[in-house]
């Protein structure tokens, strides 16, 4: 390694560094006796115990997990309708204005999106009766409407790359418009759909400022759950909690590198050896 180099693998050193040892330390303190989150005074699981006890993290986790997996699927399918208009009817009135408010929520402040919903959804009540308060069903629209524009993004980029002369092909075998889309193109887009799809699985699971200003009294999300208790400091429930997270998300980044790594493979075609005695 030259002289030169030292300063560049220094600084990726650092900035690894700085983004995992505190996720590490939390990993570690997790496994801590005392009920101090920074003094170490022996190795236990007692945490864990205390953890799967309380009620209120499991009821915010299983409510913030059902919110996120109906919005990501709401997000995909409203997304995707999106990225099609923009993409394949790029000429219709008020384009212009349609891309502008689909991406609007990607730089809009959160605290923003959140009042505005939240008056939104007060002035829908005095007038229709729906929603009746506050609680997952307002939750789960103020996420679909941010993690739809990131969907958007997503199969946008997609649907542009995609080679259109196999549906065209299609076609003149044929085929019917909707069967070219269900057998063709939707193919084409599952890995645009999946990352959408776990995108905004992963922003609703994230999101703090949106759901306090639409949330009610009865329907508490797991970050709004963590952060009012570390405002009084750190429990090591929490560090427990975090814990587990981040070791679903690293066995479902170890699967999914795996199952990637092994598809070339089984769609590589077999090399077979000539027979004993033919001629090449």
């Amino acid at each position: 390694m030259s002289r030169r180099g030292w300063p560049l693998y220094g600084i990726l050193i650092f900035g690894y560094a700085f983004l995992y040892v505190p996720v590490l330390l939390l990993v570690l303190y997790s496994f801590n006796e005392s009920r101090l989150v920074t003094v170490w005074s022996g190795f236990s699981t007692k945490w864990y115990g205390e953890l799967f006890r309380n009620r209120q993290l499991i009821d915010a986790a299983w409510l913030s997990v059902r919110i996120a997996a109906v919005n990501a699927t709401f997000a995909v399918l409203l997304g995707t309708l999106a990225a099609n208009a923009l993409v394949r009817h790029a000429r219709f009135r008020g384009r212009a204005g349609f891309e502008l408010l689909l991406t609007a929520p990607l730089v809009m402040p959160d605290v923003i999106i959140g009042l505005s919903l939240l008056l939104l959804f007060v002035a829908m009540e005095q007038l229709t009766g729906w929603p009746p308060g506050r609680g997952f069903t307002t939750i789960t629209i103020a996420h679909i409407t941010f993690s739809m524009a990131y969907v958007a993004v997503v199969v946008r980029a997609r649907l542009s790359q995609m080679d259109r002369s196999l549906e065209e092909a299609a076609m003149d075998l044929g085929a019917r418009p909707l069967g070219v889309y269900m057998r063709i193109t939707l193919p084409l887009m599952a890995p645009a759909l999946l990352s959408g799809w776990l995108l905004a699985f992963t922003l609703s699971l994230d999101d703090l400022v949106i759901a306090s200003f639409v949330a009610g009294p009865g329907a508490t999300t797991l970050p709004m759950v963590v952060y009012s208790s570390v405002r009084m400091g750190v429990s090591p429930q929490i560090n427990a909690l975090a814990t587990l997270i981040v070791a679903v998300v690293s066995l479902a980044v170890i699967v999914a590198g795996l199952s990637m790594r092994q598809q070339p493979r089984r769609g590589a075609p077999e090399n077979k050896r000539p027979a004993t005695g033919q001629r090449r």
